[in-house]
Parts: structure tokens; C-alpha cells; sequence
């Protein structure tokens, strides 16, 4: 939800959004977890039915990747949500203005069909804004907002709506948290910074979205996290084609093992040119050579450390507080200066058991490799 609108048709990432929310199960959510409660007392999530869209006007069928549901309310009649996806990076202004134009085309669409007859009333509507944008949402919510203020005869010819607003920005922690919430889940997989903080995220959604139920939905979460997440974030490897959530996270899991083999090879570098330049500085006023080993020495202890510090937090990311035991092993690798294995092997353990086994087999096989070349 944070793309720019294609001003010339829907957004290719369109598509991913539109299959989740087919689900009853996440738009139920979305209702539950983030709408008012108010609101949502007056509504019988049991009855929720997806509504095909045919409408006549040019505008709605560009509008037709949103998302228009039913669900009766307490009192029996059909109330419709109207659900607008908006991945722009700016406010719309007139956004009420364009709710109220849907709105009027909806009532339209339902009288043109015969689904309400002459005599009977219009069905309530909730049109409903999601809203990723980088800045805050300062677009007014109502129409009537957008009008003068009017006192005399004239103002009981304005026209009035609302919009119910989620600004996922402004969504609280305890609503993203909300123990199986599929519309929290979603919003937190969107703020995810980096693969650390998604591959969690997909084994949550691996355990929520079990059994025959969820099928279609846990293949809309596979491919809206490769098309939306991983290629918005640079990850998604071109081409691939993955509608498996597991088959997702095996494969963010091996460019991770991938990356953070080059990361450490790259910190370890980076140290030794930093050490290097410095050392050299140090070398004009106290002699060349000494200047060039302290360099070389701080440089790779710099690397080792920043190495350090990424197996580690990635060891508790994903097994919880690092016991000392690990600790101390990681920091031996490092004082030997080999710590090449450390990151896939932090990545395959399911247990901080399972790494210290690893680490004394890599330290194994170091030894053999060291007593072969001698």
C-alpha cells in the first residue's frame, strides 16, 4: 500500500491486494480488529457475501479492483462496505468527494438490477479508506466539510457522507498484535524492515492459515508477500514464481543465508580498508610500518565484531535471549579469526543446542583442514 497510483489504470500490485481482500476471513478481520467498535456491534460478521461488481460508468469500472461486501446488521437489513484500496503517496484532498460519487454509483448499480425496488429503501453504506501513504492522512473525512458553512435555506440541499479512515501508520500496537488478527498480520508484514523481521512474520501466518479452510488465502499471502513485500523491498528473485508460503519462506530464508555470508565478508573488508587507511595515517607521524599492522589489526577486529553482533541478534531474533554458553562460542570463533559458517548455521538451528553442535562441528573440520595443511 505505499506504491504510487498508475495514473493511467490500477497499479500492477492491485491484483495481490484485491485477492486478499476476496477473503470473508481477512475483510472479517479488517472489521473486528481495526474498525470501531460501535460500529461494528451493529453488524453480523456471519453474513458477510462478496458483491460481483457491473457497473455502466467508465470511472467505476477503474474503481472495480475495490473491494464491495454485504453483511446484514442487528436489525436484518443489508448493510453494503464499500472497501478502497489506495496505494498513493499522497493525500487525496477530495477523497470524500469521490466516496460519495461511489456510493451514488453503488445505490445505482442495485436499483438498475432490481436488488432494490421502488418503495424500498436505500441499504446503509460504509465506505472504508485504507490508507498506507508516507505522511499522515489531513484530507477531510466527511463531504460536508468540503462545503461553505451555510446557515440560511441553502444548506439543507448539501449533500453529507462519511468515510471510516485506516491510516495504517497511525494503527496501534495492540490492534496489529491482536492474537490471530489476518488484518494485523497484513499491516505488520508491510511495516517489516528487513528479512529478519519477515521470516518470523511468514511462520506466524504459516500456523495461522492452516487446514483446507485458508487455502486460497494462504496462496493470496504468497503471492502478495513476493510480488508486494519482497520486490517493493529489492528481495523477490526475478522470475520466480512462488504460490506457497512455504516454498516463500524457504526462499527468503536461503537469500538470507546467502546475504549474510556477504555481509560478513564485506564487514570484514570494509574493516581491514578502514584499519588500513587509519593505520596508514598513524604510519606518517609514527613510522609506516607500525601504522600499517595496527591498521590491519583494528581494522579486522572491527569486522570480526560487527560480525559478531549480527549472528548474535540474528540467534535472537529468532530462539530468544542468547545464553552465555552461545555467546562465548561465537566469541571463541571470532578471537580465532573464523567466522565463516556462523551465519547459515544461526539460520538452520531450531535450538541454541542445535548451534552449538554446529559450532563444534565447523571447529571439527577447521582443525582437520588446519592439521592437513601442515
Amino acid at each position: 500500500m505505499k506504491a504510487k497510483r498508475n495514473t493511467r489504470g490500477r497499479h500492477p500490485y492491485d491484483a495481490a491486494y484485491k485477492m486478499l481482500f476476496s477473503s470473508q476471513d481477512m475483510v472479517a478481520s479488517l472489521l473486528r480488529d481495526f474498525v470501531s467498535d460501535e460500529l461494528v456491534r451493529e453488524l453480523d460478521m456471519g453474513t458477510l457475501e462478496r458483491c460481483a461488481g457491473s457497473y455502466v460508468t467508465d470511472e467505476l469500472r477503474e474503481r472495480h479492483g475495490d473491494m464491495i461486501w454485504r453483511v446484514r446488521g442487528t436489525g436484518g437489513g443489508w448493510c453494503y462496505l464499500y472497501i478502497l484500496l489506495e496505494f498513493q503517496s499522497s493525500v487525496d484532498a477530495w477523497m470524500a468527494v469521490r466516496v460519495l460519487a461511489y456510493t451514488a454509483l453503488l445505490w445505482q448499480d442495485l436499483i438498475r438490477t432490481g436488488r432494490i425496488r421502488e418503495g424500498e429503501s436505500l441499504p446503509p453504506v460504509l465506505p472504508i479508506v485504507l490508507y498506507n501513504g508516507g505522511g499522515r492522512w489531513t484530507a477531510r473525512q466527511d463531504v460536508a466539510e468540503l462545503l461553505p458553512r451555510l446557515s440560511g435555506p441553502l444548506s439543507k440541499y448539501q449533500p453529507r457522507q462519511r468515510y471510516f479512515l485506516l491510516e495504517e501508520s497511525q494503527a496501534s500496537e495492540e490492534a496489529l498484535k491482536t492474537k490471530g488478527s489476518l488484518a494485523g498480520l497484513l499491516l505488520r508484514l508491510e511495516r517489516a524492515q528487513d528479512a529478519e523481521e519477515l521470516l518470523p512474520l511468514i511462520d506466524e501466518a504459516i500456523d495461522l492459515l492452516k487446514g483446507p479452510r485458508y487455502q486460497a488465502l494462504r496462496r493470496a499471502f504468497a503471492i502478495w508477500i513476493l510480488r508486494v513485500v519482497l520486490e517493493r523491498a529489492g528481495m523477490a528473485t526475478p522470475g520466480k514464481v512462488v504460490t506457497d508460503l512455504l516454498e516463500v519462506r524457504a526462499m527468503l530464508a536461503e537469500r538470507v543465508t546467502q546475504w549474510k555470508d556477504e555481509y560478513i565478508r564485506q564487514g570484514v573488508l570494509i574493516g581491514r580498508e578502514e584499519g588500513l587507511t587509519e593505520g596508514l595515517s598513524i604510519g606518517r607521524e609514527e613510522g609506516l610500518s607500525i601504522g600499517r599492522e595496527e591498521g590491519l589489526t583494528e581494522g579486522l577486529s572491527r569486522g570480526r565484531e560487527e560480525s559478531m553482533v549480527l549472528i548474535q541478534d540474528l540467534l535472537e531474533s529468532r530462539l530468544g535471549a542468547l545464553p552465555e554458553e552461545a555467546a562465548e562460542a561465537i566469541r571463541a570463533r571470532a578471537v580465532s579469526g573464523n567466522l565463516r559458517g556462523l551465519m547459515p548455521a544461526a539460520l538452520r538451528a531450531t535450538s541454541y543446542a542445535d548451534f552449538l553442535e554446529e559450532v563444534k562441528r565447523l571447529g571439527q573440520v577447521a582443525a582437520t583442514a588446519s592439521g592437513a595443511d601442515k
